[in-house]
Parts: structure tokens; sequence; C-alpha cells
């Protein structure tokens, strides 16, 4: 099982998803203050299990509807994805990724371990 992991950064606090083997699978903006931080652990808790896949690193991709998630390709060649909610906004996004099936098996992992994971605060 996964858990979200919220820290503190410079400027405020961040979470990450992280899978059952300890990877980080997802993260997020730095927000104002840990309400905000938990406000956004909800969103993707709802969001991240019915949202669809938008591949763009297919020429004349179809664009599906949010939440979803945008799979492209970076400036350096990797493939990533971004999670956006129902009202469009970024609410998590991935590494890196050296093949798109290795970011499509992230999404799945996100997509598995959003729903019901533990909170915890790292101190």
């Amino acid at each position: 099982m996964g858990k979200f992991v919220i820290k503190q950064a410079k400027s405020g606090p961040m979470f990450n998803l992280k899978a059952g083997n300890g990877e980080v699978i997802l993260s997020s903006q730095v927000y104002a203050d840990e309400k905000s931080c938990r406000n956004g652990i909800e969103s993707i808790m709802k969001n991240a299990p019915v949202a669809e896949i938008e591949d763009q690193t297919k020429e004349g991709f179809e664009t599906v509807k949010n939440p979803k998630f945008e799979v492209y390709t970076d400036k350096s060649g990797e493939t990533r994805f971004r999670l956006k909610a129902s009202n469009g906004q970024i609410i998590g996004t991935g590494e890196g990724y050296a093949s798109k099936a290795g970011c499509l098996k992230g999404i799945e992992s996100i997509k598995k371990n959003a729903a019901d994971s533990e909170i915890v605060v790292e101190e």
C-alpha cells in the first residue's frame, strides 16, 4: 500500500505519493499551508482513480476531458505525466521516464495507490 508523505519545502508544505516499495510516483506543488496541502491530497484521491490518459506523445492525439493524466515528452526526451483535476488545474506530476511503458506503469500505480493511501507528516 502506498502513502502520501507531507514534507516541508523551503517555501511551504508539499507532498509525495510513494508506492508500497517507497518509490515516489507523484509529487505536488508547494502549498501555502498544510490545510491546502491536505486539500491537494484529497483531490488526488478523488481524481486519480477515474482519470483517463491523454497520450500527447502520439501525433494527432485525442483530447480527453478532465480529470486526466497528460503523458508528454519533455525537452530532454524523457516521457512524463501530469495529473489534472476536473477544473483543469495540475495537481500532481511524475518523474521523467526513459520509456513510455514505464510512465504508463507509474500512472497505473498511482491509480491503484491514490484512493486508500495513508497520510503521514514527515518531521
